[in-house]
């Protein structure tokens, strides 16, 4: 897997967003984000999302960083760069047996609604096709997660019925661009 300069990836700015690599202090705002009951509405075992294996979450989000020199970004409102509002960005993932691209994003309740996921997907999706091209971007998300599906539809992945995976009691419904 192809390592990257992380100054191509960091800080990352948009019209509305700073991107930045996940810091030690972005810790607990990470936790809570990821613990918070309105963010794992559609999480199939949302009982499995602890405190615990949320700062593992973070922590692998930073190993990634540390490996590759890019990864899932810690996201700040540029109007108020101390606040982090979610996290969003791409990750080595192999899909069927095939390196790819996955496409994160989590962002706290209160800027739902924004078109934020949607800007900060289309960055991500961006600076994949320019640094890592080659490498397909996928996205996967329950059936009943449609604000999901709507980002990941708008930063110009298409749905692939195909990669579809039955986890027996739930769907992971898969996403791609450029598979």
């Amino acid at each position: 897997m192809l390592e990257q300069n992380p100054g191509d990836w960091t800080p990352i700015r948009t019209p509305r967003l700073l991107l930045c690599r996940p810091e030690a202090r972005d810790e607990a705002a990470a936790v809570e984000l990821h613990t918070d009951p309105r963010t794992n509405v559609h999480h199939p075992v949302p009982a499995s999302v602890t405190r615990a294996s949320s700062s593992r979450t973070f922590h692998e989000i930073r190993q990634h960083w540390y490996r590759h020199g890019f990864g899932v970004w810690s996201v700040f409102a540029a109007a108020e760069p101390g606040t982090l509002i979610g996290f969003t960005g791409v990750s080595h993932r192999i899909i069927r047996g095939r390196p790819a691209l996955n496409l994160y994003y989590r962002y706290s309740p209160a800027v739902w609604g924004q078109g934020l996921a949607t800007e900060g997907a289309l960055e991500a999706v961006r600076l994949a096709e320019e640094l890592l091209p080659g490498l397909p971007v996928v996205a996967y998300t329950s059936v009943d997660n449609i604000g999901s599906q709507r980002t990941a539809l708008a930063a110009g992945l298409e749905r692939r019925e195909d990669l579809d995976e039955d986890r027996g009691t739930y769907l992971d419904l898969y996403l791609a661009k450029g598979w």
